[in-house]
């Protein structure tokens, strides 16, 4: 099984973390210091803001710009945010940096999901691809909103979580599966399951509750989250990466001192490559991690207590996936952005994963 799964993922983790150099920041001039408001992730306790944003943010960033720049670090659960409101937020400057799954902020400008629709990246070298392809074409769309990507940051690898065993999606039928974005509805309602809109930082008590049977997220956010304590089984089919971005207010960035903004947007790019290493290395110890594999847990928590099975994925459900994505994903994706969208999604996205959208 272990194999199977490995089979999926290891691509994406060898070119991601192989042979990375972190990019040296450019020395800050003295000047007036410069405040910045971010609120990037969900929790506190996930890796991505425990590797990644509170140490930048806090420490690196403060201390390699001189004191210049200081930052305050909240995320959206410590706000009491579901992570909806995010380009709200920094479009009206309460937030100066914000962070979010596109999915999840997709409502305001829905170009964002075909970033990342259901099934689209079956590994994290394609997500990326993807992802770094279609920003200059998003930031079109963002400037509406006083929104600019500067960084994009996937998660790991998006599987399903169930209270009770799955063997294939054929055992989803039915059941209610917390989703995050309108293409996983799209991709519930395909296999005969419904789709619950729940935020992260409640789905632990949805599982708990009943109020969700089965969850989709990461193989390490979920154990970050303690779902191993309310699941028993996770299918490790990638219906995603829960890519996401770095949001600056356009009007601030604008107006901040050129050798600020330089300073900032390498360290946001030094972020950024930080997190895709971390994606893929994430993703197979979250699998270790929840099954109690003390030796491939490095990461995330190790479960000695009930450790949860992993099911790998069957060839068939990964075909399904694919012709979800293409009857159904695709197709509801542009009929809620548009005709450009699939317009877009042809030029930009289509000669990246192989797989075209054809109007129905």
């Amino acid at each position: 099984m272990r194999k199977a799964i490995l089979a999926t993922l290891a691509l994406g983790a060898v070119v991601a973390t192989s042979g990375t150099a972190w990019a040296e920041l450019p020395t800050l001039p003295p000047g007036p210091k410069v405040k910045i408001a971010t609120s990037t992730q969900s929790l506190p306790t996930i890796p991505q803001m425990v590797r990644v944003d509170a140490p930048y943010f806090k420490e690196i960033i403060p201390q390699k710009s001189g004191g210049r720049i200081e930052a305050t670090v909240q995320s959206w659960a410590e706000l009491n945010l579901t992570g909806q409101e995010i380009i709200r937020l920094v479009r009206s400057g309460q937030l100066d940096i914000g962070g979010a799954p596109l999915t999840t902020v997709s409502g305001d400008v829905p170009l964002l999901d075909g970033i990342d629709l259901a099934g689209l990246n079956p590994d994290i070298v394609t997500a990326r691809k993807v992802a770094e392809a279609m920003v200059p074409v998003a930031n079109k769309d963002l400037e509406k909103f006083n929104n600019r990507i500067v960084g994009v940051m996937p998660y790991p690898a998006q599987v399903i979580w169930c209270k009770k065993a799955v063997t294939d999606l054929a055992d989803l039928k039915g059941r209610k599966i917390r989703t995050f974005g309108p293409s996983l509805n799209d991709f519930v309602l395909a296999i005969g399951g419904q789709p619950v809109s729940v935020g992260f930082p409640e789905v632990y008590s949805a599982l708990e509750r009943g109020v969700a049977e089965c969850a989709v997220t990461g193989t390490g956010s979920g154990n970050a989250a303690k779902w191993f304590e309310v699941t028993t089984h996770i299918y490790a089919l990638v219906v995603g990466w829960s890519t996401g971005a770095y949001f600056v207010n356009v009007s601030w960035w604008n107006k901040l001192d050129p050798a600020v903004q330089a300073f900032l947007a390498a360290a946001i790019k030094e972020m950024e490559d930080k997190q895709w290493a971390l994606g893929a290395e994430a993703t197979q110890d979250g699998l270790d991690c929840n099954t109690g594999k003390a030796a491939g847990c490095k990461i995330h928590t190790l479960v000695t207590k009930d450790p949860m099975t992993v099911v790998a994925p069957t060839e068939a459900d990964k075909a399904q996936l694919k012709k979800i994505l293409s009857d159904n994903v695709l197709p509801g994706w542009v009929k809620r952005c548009g005709e450009r969208c699939g317009e877009v999604y042809n030029q930009v996205v289509a000669p990246i994963t192989g797989v075209k959208y054809a109007a129905k």
